[in-house]
């Protein structure tokens, strides 16, 4: 098993088969510059670059690493991204000399996640949301509509999804505060303004979108994997009483846009290939547009803990699995452009809520407490329908491998009382 000279734990959630890519500035000069997280250490690319030692790359002169987004870098294509991450594993490696026996370069190159603020990983463009978990479907559907009519007729013939706010995409630790909108009380004849009261998490996963694609040129869905540079942990907070009220005939508009978080870390295409597996059947068959060879889910862990303003400690309150995905990531960037849609370096798709089959598996307080109707309990007595002010919900998740683990860092946010009225 490859090994570095960094000391790293077996549970550590970098090791050098990880290797994330992040965007982050010391606490010493503030400059933003791009690293990877190997153990308690983030490693300064644009050092390494600056000392020749992507000379051999296809990174080479174009200065990508020294710069407050990954975009540049993303843009050049898996083909580059290969050949850097194996350089620096090379220069991480326990048996190589460069980097390990230099302490100057070392001290430059190397600072501790202490000692460093992380930030938004991309200039985010543009974000899509999906729903592509049809255990997920089938629950808000059955609640909503009744088990005979849960799935909707398309839903099983394309990935749906929305154009969601590229703006109000946050970074993990971003205090959320509570939107407020129209809202319509079932006994009401009419809306009213005021608060969200039906606030909810939505356990996601996004990933960054690489070179793209010129308008009017779909992406084949045998090459949209190319087109994947990494993925990130997503909470899509949810406004469910605003958009029970607003979503018909158009969809979720101010029950969504207020705030997306996700993980400063994003976790390379490549450190995943250990962990493809198959994705859920497909039945009916997809149009051949749709039609993918081999796996193309992969075996991701996933977990949820809440921690409310008087408990003393996270608890845990759901998990759930990549892998219970329906639709494939090649899948939804391929529909995603079959119409012609042009990607971008740092666009942002999001699977949509991620639930399996069991009652702790589902991805959102909607499923948890089934529309209110099954209270959770915490541990200090409480009970929770729905997220009050103060709580903090943390998402986390995980590739096991045999001695290391292929970690995402975790998304987490803390929900503010709503603003002044206007």
């Amino acid at each position: 098993m490859m090994r570095s000279f960094i000391e790293v734990g077996a549970e550590s959630p970098f090791p050098i088969q990880n290797l994330p890519y992040g965007v982050f500035r010391p606490r010493s000069d503030r400059t933003a510059r791009i690293g990877v997280a190997i153990g308690e250490f983030v490693l300064d690319l644009s050092v390494l670059d600056k000392c020749g030692h992507f000379q051999t790359t296809g990174v080479a002169g174009k200065n990508v690493f020294d710069q407050p987004s990954l975009n540049a870098y993303m843009a050049l294509g898996r083909k580059v991204w290969k050949e850097v991450r194996a350089k620096i594993q090379q220069l991480l490696s326990a048996d190589e000399a460069t980097l390990r026996d230099d302490a100057v370069l070392r001290d430059k190159a190397f600072h501790r996640m202490t000692d460093v603020e992380l930030l938004m990983p991309a200039q985010i463009g543009d974000y899509t949301d999906f729903y592509a978990s049809k255990e997920h479907a089938t629950n808000v559907g059955i609640m909503f509509r009744g088990k005979d009519n849960a799935l909707m007729p398309n839903w099983t013939h394309l990935p749906v999804g929305y154009h969601g706010r590229a703006s109000s995409v946050v970074l993990s630790g971003t205090d959320v505060r509570r939107p407020q909108g129209q809202m319509k009380p079932p006994a009401a004849e009419a809306p009213v303004y005021g608060p969200c009261k039906q606030l909810d998490f939505e356990l996601e996963m996004g990933w960054l979108i690489g070179p793209g694609n010129p308008l009017g040129e779909p992406i084949p869905v045998e090459e949209a994997e190319e087109h994947i540079f990494g993925l990130v942990l997503v909470n899509d907070w949810s406004a469910r009483d605003i958009q029970t009220w607003e979503y018909q005939p158009l969809g979720p508009f101010i029950a969504k846009n207020f705030a997306t978080s996700i993980s400063p870390w994003v976790i390379p295409f490549e450190a995943l290939e250990p962990f493809r597996m198959a994705g859920p059947e497909q039945e009916p068959q997809p149009l051949p547009y749709l039609r993918s060879t081999g796996a193309g889910s992969f075996d991701i862990h996933l977990e949820v803990s809440l921690q409310g303003a008087s408990m003393g400690k996270p608890q845990r309150i759901a998990t759930s699995n990549f892998r219970y995905l329906y639709w494939s990531m090649a899948q939804q960037i391929a529909h995603h452009t079959v119409g012609g849609c042009n990607l971008r370096p740092g666009d942002l798709l999001a699977s949509g809520t991620i639930s399996g089959p069991e009652k702790e598996m589902r991805g959102s307080l909607l499923e948890l407490s089934w529309r209110g109707t099954e209270p959770l309990e915490m541990e200090n007595g409480e009970q929770r329908v729905w997220l009050e002010d103060g709580d903090r919900l943390t998402i986390t998740g995980w590739c096991q491998g045999e001695g290391y683990r292929i970690g995402f860092g975790e998304v987490t946010g803390r929900v503010l009382p709503a603003g002044k009225s206007s």
